[in-house]
């Protein structure tokens, strides 16, 4: 038998990631696959970083948590293939998330992530679930 949560469990265990990552997270999108895991060193080139607003995720429920707002960035960093991000605090250095990008079937979603230096760069979809077995 598997141990199962309620709704008001799960919630509160994905509204702890935005109040552990912090207020004004910064979002890196990354070519190339991701790290091993958050603790390894970065890898790939950063196309773009988009410091999120102060409120960044929406309450959970369900056991979803999404994105809050436009996630923007109007000039791309670098020009590359986004493949993966990584969450970090406001100082940019301190990760605490990652995982993979792209246009459909990837953990989030953007409009193109095939972009040039200067390309503007919007992310339509990004959520964790928390999900019972």
């Amino acid at each position: 038998m598997a141990v199962q949560f309620s709704d008001a469990v799960r919630n509160a265990e994905l509204d702890s990631i935005e109040v552990t990552v912090g207020t004004s997270a910064v979002l890196k999108l990354r070519t190339g696959a991701q790290p091993a895991n958050v603790a390894a060193a970065d890898s790939g080139t950063v196309v773009a970083t988009l410091a999120l607003p102060a409120d960044w995720m929406s309450a959970a429920a369900a056991g979803v948590k999404s994105k809050l707002g436009t996630w923007e960035d109007a000039s791309a960093d670098n020009a590359g293939t986004i493949a993966h991000w990584r969450l970090y605090q406001s100082n940019g250095t301190t990760a605490h998330a990652q995982g993979t990008a792209g246009t459909s079937g990837t953990d989030l979603i953007l409009d193109n992530n095939v972009v040039l230096a200067g390309q503007d760069i919007l992310i339509t979809a990004w959520a964790f679930t928390c999900g019972n077995p």
